[in-house]
């Protein structure tokens, strides 16, 4: 995947708007963050439950990190070498849901 890949499954959910969070290039939902590109090229954040962002380290690890950073934050870093689109796109989806209004979600039919 690139970044230009994330960005656009990000950008083509409904009320999803570029932005910045922190200084760096991001996607938001009613302000809320959805993807924030990471801080070198090869990576991206996405906001996921603690217990989420521990299963994707643990049954992918190639692509799911956290650096020390985010320990203990919502949130997982993913390498965009060896992100599965599909795999991202369902995450994305999933951030995009829990963070869109009751309207935005019924129009989407979820």
């Amino acid at each position: 995947m690139t970044l230009d890949d994330v960005l656009a499954l990000a950008l083509a959910l409904p009320g999803a708007t570029r932005a910045a969070s922190y200084g760096r290039d991001a996607v938001l939902v009613r302000g809320k963050m959805l993807v924030v590109i990471g801080r070198t090229p090869e990576h991206f954040v996405l906001p996921a439950g603690l217990d989420e962002a521990e299963m994707l380290m643990a049954t992918d690890p190639d692509c799911f990190f956290q650096t020390p950073h985010y320990v203990g934050w919502p949130g997982v870093l993913a390498r965009l070498d060896t992100a599965d689109p599909e795999r991202i796109a369902v995450l994305v989806e999933r951030a995009w849901a829990a963070r869109a209004s009751t309207a935005q979600r019924k129009a989407r039919g979820l």
